[in-house]
C-alpha cells in the first residue's frame, strides 16, 4: 500500500490509549478553554484521524504565511492550505500552557482536544488578506471560503494538539465517517492495492458513476474510494444524510461486490479549488488512496477558477512531493450518439446537443417539482431518493 504523506507509519493525534484519554479528560476540566470555530473544529478532526499526517498540531504565524505564499511550511514541508486554529479573543487563555480547546459544533460544547501554547499571535490586516487571497485567489466577500476566512479572527494559537474525539460525526454518520487510519486498515483487509479515490460533496449522478469506473479501469485499481465530505456546506447544498443514502444506493444496485468503499471525512469544505484540491491530495495518500480523480472545476465555487486549473496546479508542485498519482478527468456526460457515459475531450465529433447536460438550477426545478429526471443523467432510485429531499424543502417553504 502506498505510504502516508511525510512519513513511513501514519501518526493520527487522536488519543487511543483509554487510560491516557481519560485522564487528558479530567484534565481538562482544570485547564483555561477556548471555544473554536467551525473550521479549527475540523482542523483538529482530522488531525485527529490521521488525515492530516504529519503534522503534530495547529501552525504559526510564520508557518501560516509560508503555507500561503510558497506551499511549504519554514522546514521546508510541502503543504497546500495553512491549518490553523484562528479566534477573535484569547483573553481567556492568556499566558496558559496548556489549554482545553471546546467543541462548537456539539451541544454542551464538550472538550475536542487539548493543545500545547507554543504562541498566540496576532496577524496584521494586511497579512490577512494577503493569506486569503493566496489560499482563495480571492477577497471578495462573495466567495464564501474567502468569507468564511476572513471572518474567524485575526489571533493565531498555535502548538501541538492531543485529540479526545471526533465530534459529531461518529454519532451522525456511524456507516460512514472513517479515520485514515480506519481505511487503510480496510483496503488491507479487502487485499486492494491500487486504490482510486474520488471527493464529493454533492449526489451521484450517471456521469459521477461512471468516471469513478472509467478512472478505476484506466489505472488498473482494486477498488474506488468513495470518500464525501461530512462537515458544513453552503446555502444549498445537499445535506450529507440525503448524498450519503443516494451515493449508498447507487453503489448498491449499479457496483460490482467488493469494489466501492464509501466513506466520509469530517471536515469543512473550504471552496478554495486548486489549493484545496492539493489539500485532498494529501489526505487521501493518508487514507491508503494511490490514486485520486480531479475533476472539472474541483473544490470550486462560482467562477473564481479556471475549469482545469485544479489539474494543472499539480504541475507547479515540486517533483516527487506527492506519491498519490492523479487522474485527471473531463468534464463527463450521456452521449446520445454512443449511448453511454463518455469524457467529452475523448469525442471531438460531439456537439452540445449530442450530450445529456442539466444545470443544477435545472436539477433542482425539476426534483422540486416532482418530474423525473432522465435517466441517462441520474439512475432512477437515485433520484427518487433527492426527489423526496426538495419536495420536503418545498413544502417548508
Amino acid at each position: 500500500m502506498i505510504k502516508p504523506y511525510g512519513s513511513d507509519t501514519l501518526n493520527p493525534l487522536f488519543v487511543y490509549d483509554e487510560k491516557k484519554r481519560h485522564d487528558l479528560i479530567k484534565e481538562a476540566d482544570r485547564l483555561p478553554s477556548l471555544l473554536i470555530n467551525s473550521a479549527a473544529a475540523g482542523n483538529a478532526v482530522m488531525l485527529g484521524a490521521g488525515y492530516f499526517n504529519p503534522l503534530k498540531g495547529f501552525m504559526n504565524k510564520a508557518d501560516t504565511i509560508s503555507v500561503a505564499d510558497k506551499m511549504c511550511t519554514t522546514n521546508g514541508l510541502f503543504w497546500p492550505v495553512p491549518i490553523v486554529n484562528l479566534t477573535q479573543d484569547s483573553s481567556g487563555i492568556k499566558n496558559a500552557k496548556r489549554i482545553a480547546l471546546r467543541d462548537p459544533n456539539v451541544e454542551g460544547n464538550p472538550v475536542l482536544a487539548i493543545q500545547e501554547v507554543e504562541a498566540i499571535e496576532e496577524l496584521k490586516d494586511e497579512q490577512q488578506e494577503f493569506i486569503t487571497q493566496k489560499i482563495f485567489r480571492t477577497t471578495d466577500p462573495g466567495h464564501i471560503g474567502a468569507s468564511n476566512f476572513l471572518s474567524q479572527g485575526k489571533i493565531l494559537v498555535s502548538g501541538p494538539i492531543q485529540v479526545l474525539n471526533f465530534s459529531y460525526f461518529p454519532q451522525e454518520f456511524p456507516d460512514t465517517f472513517r479515520t485514515a487510519v480506519e481505511i487503510r486498515t480496510e483496503i488491507q483487509e479487502r487485499g486492494w492495492d491500487k486504490v482510486v479515490a474520488f471527493q464529493t460533496r454533492n449526489p451521484m449522478h450517471r456521469a459521477h458513476e461512471e468516471l469513478c469506473k472509467i478512472a478505476k479501469d484506466a489505472v488498473k485499481a482494486d477498488g474506488v474510494l468513495i470518500h464525501m465530505l461530512l462537515g458544513q456546506l453552503k446555502a444549498g447544498d445537499i445535506p450529507a444524510p440525503v448524498r450519503d443514502a443516494s451515493i449508498r444506493k447507487m453503489v448498491e444496485l449499479y457496483f460490482p461486490p467488493n469494489t466501492v468503499m464509501i466513506t466520509g471525512y469530517g471536515f469543512d469544505m473550504l471552496y478554495a479549488g486548486p489549493r484545496e484540491a492539493l489539500l485532498h491530495a494529501i489526505f487521501r495518500q493518508n487514507a491508503g488512496s494511490s490514486h485520486f480523480i480531479i475533476g472539472r472545476d474541483h473544490a470550486g465555487v462560482g467562477d473564481y477558477y479556471g475549469a482545469f486549473d485544479a489539474q494543472a496546479i499539480f504541475d507547479e508542485i515540486p517533483t516527487g512531493a506527492l506519491q498519490i498519482e492523479i487522474f485527471r478527468a473531463d468534464h463527463t456526460a450521456y452521449s446520445k450518439k454512443l449511448n453511454k457515459v463518455v469524457m467529452m475531450r475523448d469525442v471531438p465529433d460531439h456537439g452540445k446537443d449530442d450530450f445529456v447536460l442539466l444545470s443544477g438550477t435545472k436539477v433542482r426545478e425539476m426534483l422540486s417539482a416532482g418530474k423525473d429526471l432522465p435517466p441517462e443523467f441520474s439512475r432512477p432510485e437515485v433520484a427518487k431518493i433527492l426527489m423526496g429531499y426538495y419536495q420536503s424543502q418545498a413544502g417548508q417553504s
